[in-house]
């Protein structure tokens, strides 16, 4: 089983793989008990939403690891895959911009930031 920092960077590792863009991986611990980690990116279509989601989840499932909740949708722009100390962000351009998680969150720490 992978610690929520090793889940975190795989997560980081398969969207990036699957062109997924303005990647960053923040370390919410000091500004939350909601979770570890947050990986946070960028697709450029719903469709792009859906493969990545897909691809998360059936390679998390490889590795025996099941989403405790999902919500959001593709069609909506923003989808969120939770996986209990790490939780993903999917989100389109626009909902990316509105939402700016990055400021939201600015006690976090970043600790990795895939351009």
């Amino acid at each position: 089983m992978l610690d929520s920092l090793a889940l975190a960077r795989q997560i980081t590792d398969w969207v990036a793989e699957a062109k997924a863009e303005d990647i960053v991986l923040l370390d919410v611990r000091r500004a939350t008990y909601l979770a570890d980690y947050f990986v946070v990116c960028t697709a450029l279509s719903e469709r792009q939403i859906a493969a990545l989601s897909e691809r998360v989840q059936e390679q998390a499932g490889e590795l025996g690891i099941r989403p405790d909740h999902v919500e959001g949708t593709p069609d909506s722009g923003w989808l969120l895959i939770d996986y209990g100390d790490v939780i993903l962000h999917l989100f389109s351009p626009a909902l990316r911009d509105f939402y700016h998680l990055e400021r939201v969150w600015s006690e976090a720490t970043t600790v990795v930031h895939v351009m």
